[in-house]
């Protein structure tokens, strides 16, 4: 499926924004969202309750919601989130439980609470691995949870020849590309490691290739607004689409121009300038 380079800026926008508050890599963010949905943030999974742009299951979204929402203007949901004696998550009210889990499926929430999960995880590997934890590491984890993924990171230094599929008997059989390859022979734990460390590094470059300044533009100024892309934010009915073709035509024609014909090009209307200024104090904010 073609995403529309639009909306997959917008994502882009989402996932700066979350690495930008929470500290988290971008580019291991952006290469994880491409591998997990595609940059599709309705994605759902045929076989799990995997939901949104990072795919996460029900009862991690509840969790990663329930200890870190308020942090990010979601406590009606934070609060809303309860645990039994056996560590299982649950909301009361099955209307607000769909609120919540559709939260997946918002590029902002997904990704605040997708940065919010690889900033744990990575205290915790690097408390354990006594070294700086990598992006590979942090994917580990989610795929394998953080004790698959510590488990699998403290062997691999000790013997990285080992088989993955033995060690791992329940996650090969349920992921036999991954534990197997071509021919059908067990991976080592360090073959499984650079294939994921190929995959991730590979995404991010590729979904890095598809953002342009002009679409940057557009997505930060439509963080003022709703996903859409619609939102009227000036008198003039001057909105962040308005923007983006602004900036597409002048970037487009700035090539080749001289001083005086360029700054012709690129002088903004009011309205155009005045959206600059919210973008920049959207921003700094």
């Amino acid at each position: 499926m073609t995403v529309n380079p639009i909306t997959t800026g917008r994502i882009q926008s989402a996932i700066a924004l979350a690495s930008s508050k929470t500290g988290v890599d971008f580019d291991y963010l952006l290469g994880q969202a491409k591998l997990e949905s595609g940059l599709n943030a309705n994605a759902k999974a045929g076989t799990s309750s995997a939901s949104g742009l990072y795919q996460f299951i029900e009862q991690s979204w509840l969790s990663v919601v329930k200890k870190h929402g308020a942090e990010h203007g979601m406590a009606w949901a934070a609060n809303s989130i309860g645990q039994s004696s056996s560590g299982r998550l649950s909301v009361g009210d099955a209307g607000t439980k769909a609120a919540i889990l559709a939260l997946r499926n918002d590029p902002n929430a997904a990704s605040l609470m997708a940065a919010e999960y690889a900033s744990d995880n990575k205290a915790s590997l690097e408390g354990t691995l006594n070294r700086p934890a990598s992006g590979t590491d942090l994917y580990m984890a989610h795929f394998m949870g953080l004790g698959g993924a510590t488990k699998f990171l403290k062997t691999m230094q000790a013997n990285p020849q080992a088989s993955g599929a033995a060690l791992f008997p329940a996650a090969a059989r349920a992921n036999h590309n991954v534990f197997y390859d071509s021919n059908n022979q067990p991976r080592t734990l360090s073959a499984i490691y650079d294939r994921f460390a190929d995959k991730l590094g590979g995404a991010a470059a590729g979904a890095s290739a598809t953002a342009t300044p002009a679409n940057y533009a557009a997505q930060a100024l439509a963080l003022g607004g709703d996903m859409n892309g619609s939102t009227v934010i000036t008198g003039n009915n001057e909105s962040a689409d308005d923007a983006l073709a602004w900036a597409t035509t002048a970037m487009g024609r700035f090539t080749g121009k001289t001083t005086q014909a360029a700054a012709s090009i690129l002088r903004p209307t009011p309205d155009t300038a005045r959206l600059a200024y919210m973008m920049l104090a959207r921003l700094g904010g």
